[in-house]
């Protein structure tokens, strides 16, 4: 009886402590995510099934996020070294046993199951590896950034090589993030700003990084009229698309630009034009409502934990997924260069979709442990 009355506790504690503006956001996000993969692909035989794959994912994602709330966030700096060395080894297969598609190798297929895209995770286990890594030393010396660098370094040169500029640019996100926070001295988060902005110069003009599609896409965001039926032609139909919703929107299933397929991907990394259209700017409002409170519930974990690991951690989580919708979001507007990244929890795609609600689940973790008596973490 002791037990249950304890177990009764506990379970309060947890309710009172969760992260519910994270929770509830992720959820509602999700939601309106099935709901405008089933209008993108209402013409499209071939991918008629994505919508009920979706829901799938997101009936599996939910009890794994509330399970891995539920998981000491301390656990994964003692873990760190051995995911990272089992995502290693997964973006090394991929260069040479990987399922290629869309002129990419990134993903490994698991048969009827459909594929897996290692890159996904990465990002997560990048947060965690870096977070531990800022954890071994006071980093006082600019040459101390080796540590982190190297251990960024030997997973994003892999994802380029897929070629993935976008889970690349990621990665470098939540490394600057977590450096901005780590870095005892602003001087030398300045030099590395400074040695960022030197690398994407080099990038951008040489072919030494980036393939020539790539470098395409760059200068097309710059003059959007350069090449209308090639590389800006992804650009100029998404941005019909959002123009074409208007205050109030189309009408779901109702979309010209989604329902006659003008935008490609437009259920994967160019959702947001479906909701554009369809819902109008009003629905567009909601959704970056849901997504502001969605961050800023990472931000409270951030200022809920209770040490430097959980800290950097939280903040590498964070940038991971504001970046993802910074981007996304303004690719299909114009403001920023396309890159193929998802936005989180609308795209399609199971590697993604587990992925955020993993990281979604080690927030809630962070947070709630402000009380270490509620999940018996003390």
């Amino acid at each position: 009886m002791t037990s249950v009355l304890a177990l009764g506790i506990d379970a309060k504690r947890y309710l009172r402590n969760c992260n519910w503006p994270l929770l509830i956001a992720t959820v509602l996000i999700s939601s309106i995510g099935i709901v405008c993969i089933r209008s993108a692909d209402l013409h499209t035989a071939a991918a008629a099934g994505e919508a009920k794959k979706q829901l799938l994912y997101l009936a599996l994602g939910v009890p794994v996020m509330l399970g891995v709330a539920t998981i000491d966030y301390r656990n994964w700096q003692r873990w760190a070294w051995v995911l990272y060395g089992v995502t290693f080894a997964l973006l090394l297969f991929i260069l040479r046993g990987g399922h290629s598609a869309l002129g990419a190798q990134r993903w490994i297929s698991l048969g009827p199951l459909g594929t897996f895209q290692p890159s996904e995770p990465a990002k997560l286990v990048a947060a965690i590896a870096l977070a531990a890594v800022f954890c071994r030393g006071s980093y006082d010396r600019l040459l101390d950034l080796w540590k982190p660098l190297a251990t960024l370094g030997a997973l994003a040169l892999l994802i380029l090589k897929q070629p993935d500029l976008g889970t690349a640019l990621v990665l470098v996100a939540i490394l600057t993030a977590q450096l901005f926070f780590a870095l005892p001295r602003l001087a030398d988060f300045v030099i590395y700003i400074f040695g960022v902005v030197i690398a994407g110069a080099v990038a951008v003009g040489t072919n030494v990084i980036l393939k020539p599609f790539q470098r395409a896409r760059l200068f097309v965001f710059v003059n959007p009229k350069a090449d209308p039926q090639g590389a800006g032609y992804n650009l100029n139909q998404s941005k019909i698309a959002v123009g074409n919703g208007g205050w109030f929107g189309r009408g779901l299933y109702h979309g010209t630009q989604t329902q006659l397929n003008f935008v490609p991907e437009h259920s994967r990394d160019f959702i947001f034009t479906v909701l554009a259209e369809e819902w109008g700017f009003v629905g567009a409002s909601v959704l970056l409502v849901l997504y502001a409170t969605l961050l800023w519930g990472g931000v409270a974990s951030m200022l809920a934990a209770r040490d430097r690991f959980g800290f950097l951690l939280a903040a590498g989580i964070e940038a991971m997924l504001f970046f993802h919708v910074l981007v996304n979001v303004g690719m299909t507007v114009g403001i920023m260069p396309i890159t193929g990244i998802p936005l989180p929890f609308m795209s399609y795609g199971g590697s993604a979709m587990l992925t955020d609600f993993i990281a979604v689940g080690v927030l809630m973790n962070i947070y709630s442990q402000r009380d270490r008596n509620v999940l018996g973490n003390a």
